[in-house]
């Protein structure tokens, strides 16, 4: 890994899941990528039983990271208790008054424009905060 990017470094982390959990991250990132082309990939929270890190997207501030698990994945957006989600998108996290995600399961579909529509309002969240 060493002197790769972090969206290289990210791609080889997908497609080293070798199942649905890879192609399903894969998707949404593609999604995330095609909301927002500004978005910039960042790995952190890097330790030793996760040496390469949490695959993170960030503009004007952290948007949104992404997960696998055994059974599931999950998209915790940092600041998803200030997002409107009209489509119910996030299903956890909904307790907080910080964070909400998205946790999917094999087979589980996601709505890409509401997807994409909820990734555009992260943005735009973060850049009204910076602004401010």
């Amino acid at each position: 890994m060493s002197g790769e990017s972090p969206s290289q470094v990210i791609d080889a982390m997908f497609a080293g899941l070798g199942d649905w959990r890879g192609t399903t991250l894969a998707k949404l990132r593609s999604l995330i990528r095609k909301a927002d082309p500004a978005i910039v990939e960042e790995l952190k929270w890097k330790k030793a039983s996760n040496p390469a890190g949490v695959p993170v997207w960030s503009d004007d501030g952290m948007i949104c990271t992404g997960e696998a698990y055994h059974d599931h994945v999950k998209l915790t957006f940092a600041k998803g208790a200030s997002l409107d989600d009209p489509h119910g998108l996030f299903n956890a996290s909904l307790g907080g008054n910080l964070r909400r995600a998205i946790d999917l399961y094999e087979g589980d579909a996601v709505d890409a424009m509401a997807f994409t529509a909820l990734i555009r309002a992260a943005v735009a969240r973060n850049k009204a905060a910076k602004r401010a």
